[in-house]
């Protein structure tokens, strides 16, 4: 049969069946326009981390927007998701599985937000939904329906001027940037030139100034005037060379990027920050600080509320509750707001139009993320501000060499005080180890305080607090014999086994030790007190199934070494012991048991002393040194953010000193021997920055004594308040070494078998270098470390990405963890 010229010559569409009422029954109506939405699914597979497209019905066309949350059919099931745009048409030539529904109108996914979080993932490896899980807080459906409250009156206060900003949510601009365009490259944006020294304005340049400048600047009269006296106020940042052109380039609206090496004195860094913001804030454009704790946070948020007036920022911390913690956010994402301050996940508020980001002691461990992928808040804001082309602002009192690193590549420039103004602020460091200090007190060799720090406590004591840094803490965390010195370990068996009752076991005891043995596979319970005599180094076979059992607080005692399993391969606890309290009893910090009659498996000695002495021991010996003197102890249980000026011994950890009202009148940092001898890449730059920081905390040329030798390189710089010269030979010697930052680096921690496996089968840059795998505990977890030039970062993030996606498309049993650039290296 052959088709006629006419039948040739019909479109496609009219020779083709017609559907059937069956085919169309039930189906969907589109979205009149852009019918396509574009979804990131909550999913952690590698593999799938891409957006997938989706049928917008008609009924979702007004509240389907790009940045709202979705619920998707994906893979059989319903997940959750963000609408990242809408378009005409999709590359899927198959059916599209419409949206189930929109879960809530709001926008929470900006566009500026989005491009980030995909810069961010691809920086460390990881997939877009993780970062958007750090990212966007979870919803709380009561706070988003509540209608937003007036905002504070926007009369002129004497801290911020008639020039402030309106912060209503009209004020923000809105970034007419879709999330696609917000993936583009770091390239891709235009990026601002740094700050310079602005000149002073002139008389002529009066009529002609900007419309949002201060009425009360007039003509030969700075901008941030006071309207009484004419004159500048006095600002924190005058004591730097460089810092009146920095907030002139902020307030200018250009983008400085800087690293500020703060100065001593207890002059505090909320002051200056707080100007930085509101600099930032009379130039038309919002700021982003982020902080360590919470300790940092509340003394930025009470110093922001008094330069920036009320309801002109927000704090973000993880201890407000989801409810208070969403709300605020909501103001941040409105525009009601456009200052935040807070810790690490503040890093991600969506503040519109950012004209600052601001890092705080980024040394501190706490801005590294413990989510996967594991990104440091130093990095991410780095990469917002290169996106966003806002200024960026690192600093602390001491200077890690990643910021080192971006002074030397010229991203960023330093903003240091004259070395006449930090000697005058700076304190009077006298380290313990000197020979002179040690010829006049031989004691001092052994003792944990020597003369030296008992004058200097005493005589701080008469003028007002003094501080005293413990590096460990608790009571007693560490014990050894105190006959032959060998740590004390656990020697009880485990409280459970994987296979319950243990198989047939031969036990060693001890001299004196007394058992009694059950006959050949019967039960034998020990009541309370029983005690049987065995003779000394007697070995006793249990036959299987052979069961004892020790009433409660029945303790049993076995040497260092006792076999418990067949083969050697006994289950004991082997944790280090510990204290408590001074009348407490010895407990093991890994199975949390107390074993009150330990006996050293070396020497049969009872007696325990201590290797480490924490906190509480530490302020309760100095509380019996000072009997007349309150001790304040502020740590891990609970931390004090303030101190009164009156006198108090404060005994602290580090991260966990409080600010003392007018500064401290002396400090002690003790065992520094505990955080310079530990094994990581960082623990000089990690001691200099613990020193500094409580060392900051002193009054002017008040007394500073540390326990450590004064040949030292970190010793050495406390003792000149040099952190930069430090930073950079520490900078040169990882260059040298082949160490972060001078190189990227990438880990794979995971079963010795798939980490052996994923390094097979990853295809790694021409360059790369792998060093391992390397054992990193006793379960069969190995580690590999793989290390490349700087700029091939990006080329191995990406390998380790789509090595991790095979083995998940693989449904590898065996989870490889990859960490790029982490911090415990060593």
């Amino acid at each position: 049969m052959t088709r006629s010229s006419d039948d040739a010559l019909l479109p496609l569409e009219a020779v083709r069946p017609a559907q059937s009422s069956k085919d169309t029954k039930g189906a969907p109506v589109p979205a009149p326009e852009n019918p396509v939405a574009r979804v990131v699914v909550d999913s952690p597979l590698p593999h799938l981390d891409r957006p997938f497209d989706y049928l917008i019905p008609e009924a979702m066309h007004e509240t389907a927007e790009p940045g709202v949350r979705v619920r998707v059919r994906f893979a059989g099931k319903l997940v959750d998701g963000f609408l990242l745009e809408r378009v005409s048409e999709s590359e899927h030539e198959g059916k599209l599985t419409p949206l189930e529904r929109v879960v809530s109108p709001e926008r929470v996914l900006t566009p500026e937000i989005a491009g980030l979080a995909r810069a961010v993932a691809d920086r460390y490896a990881g997939t877009l939904t993780d970062v958007l899980r750090l990212a966007v807080p979870p919803r709380h459906a009561k706070a988003e329906a509540e209608a937003p409250k007036p905002d504070a009156p926007k009369s002129a206060s004497p801290e911020t001027g008639p020039s402030a900003d309106p912060q209503g949510p009209d004020a923000a601009p809105v970034h007419p940037s879709s999330p696609s365009a917000a993936t583009a490259g770091p390239e891709a944006v235009p990026v601002r030139p740094p700050f310079q020294r602005t000149p002073a304005a002139s008389p002529d340049a009066a009529p002609g100034r900007p419309a949002d400048a201060s009425p009360a600047a007039g003509p030969g009269r700075p901008a941030d005037a006071s309207p009484d006296t004419g004159e500048r106020p006095v600002s924190a940042w005058d004591a730097y060379p460089a810092g009146p052109s920095f907030l002139s380039a902020l307030r200018d609206g250009r983008a400085p990027r800087a690293v500020w090496s703060a100065l001593p004195g207890a002059r505090g860094w909320a002051g200056a920050v707080a100007e930085a913001v509101r600099a930032t804030l009379d130039g038309g454009r919002g700021a982003v600080v982020v902080v360590p704790d919470g300790k940092d946070v509340a003394l930025a948020d009470a110093e922001f509320g008094r330069l920036l007036g009320p309801g002109r920022h927000v704090a973000l911390t993880a201890d407000l509750g989801p409810a208070e913690r969403y709300r605020r956010w909501l103001k941040v994402l409105r525009g009601q707001v456009r200052a935040v301050v807070g810790t690490r996940a503040a890093m991600f508020a969506p503040v519109a139009d950012l004209g600052l980001v601001v890092i705080w002691d980024d040394g501190d461990d706490l801005h590294a993320e413990r989510l996967a992928p594991y990104p440091h808040a130093r990095e991410v804001l780095g990469l917002r501000a290169h996106r966003t082309g806002a200024g960026m602002l690192i600093g602390g009192y001491a200077r890690t060499a990643e910021a080192t690193q971006l002074v030397a590549s010229g991203w960023a420039r330093p903003i240091v005080a004259a070395r006449t103004t930090i000697r005058s602020l700076a304190p009077r460091v006298r380290p313990a180890g000197e020979d002179a200090e040690l010829a006049k007190d031989q004691a001092a060799r052994q003792a944990r305080l020597p003369s030296i720090a008992w004058r200097a406590l005493r005589a701080g004591l008469e003028s007002g607090p003094v501080l005293v840094q413990v590096p460990r803490r608790g009571y007693l965390p560490a014990l050894a014999c105190q006959h032959c010195r060998t740590p004390a370990r656990c020697v009880l068996p485990p409280t459970r086994t994987a296979h319950g009752d243990l198989p047939q076991a031969e036990v060693q005891y001890a001299p004196g030790a007394r058992a009694q043995l059950p006959a050949g596979g019967v039960q034998a319970p020990f009541p309370a007190g029983a005690q049987t005599q065995l003779p000394a180094g007697a070995q006793t076979q249990f036959p299987a199934g052979a069961q004892t059992e020790l009433a409660a607080g029945v303790h049993g005692r076995y040497p260092a070494g006792v076999q418990t399993m067949p083969g050697g391969q006994g289950p004991l606890c082997h944790g280090p012991l510990a204290l408590r309290g001074g009348h407490a009893a010895p407990y093991c910090r890994w199975c949390g048991r107390v074993d009150a009659g330990w006996r050293c498996p070396s020497c049969g000695s009872p007696r325990l002393r201590a290797v480490v002495t924490g906190a509480r021991r530490t302020a309760e010996e100095l509380g019996r040194a000072f009997p007349s003197v309150p001790v304040k102890t502020s740590g891990r249980d609970g931390v004090l953010a303030s101190v009164p000026a009156a006198r108090a011994l404060v005994v602290a950890t580090p991260g966990a000193e409080p600010v003392a009202e007018g500064g401290y009148a002396a400090a002690v940092l003790l065992d520094g021997w505990a955080l310079l001898g530990r094994a990581d890449l960082r623990a000089g730059e990690e001691t200099v920055r613990r020193w500094m920081n409580a060392a900051a905390l002193l009054r002017p040329a008040a007394e500073l004594v540390v326990l450590g030798d004064a040949a030292l390189p970190a010793v050495q710089a406390l003792l000149r308040w040099d952190p930069v010269t430090h930073a950079e030979r520490e900078l040169a010697d990882r260059a040298e070494l082949g160490f972060p930052p001078a190189v990227r680096m990438a880990t794979l921690t995971g079963a010795a078998a798939a980490v052996r496996q994923m390094l097979d089968e990853v295809r790694l840059p021409p360059d790369a270098q792998v060093l391992g795998p390397v054992p990193v505990d006793e379960s069969g977890q190995e580690r590999a470390m793989i290390r490349v030039r700087r700029a091939g970062g990006a080329a191995l993030a990406a390998a380790l990405k789509g090595a991790s996606g095979v083995r998940a498309a693989r449904k590898t049993p065996d989870v490889v963890r990859v960490s790029v650039d982490p911090l415990d290296l060593i």
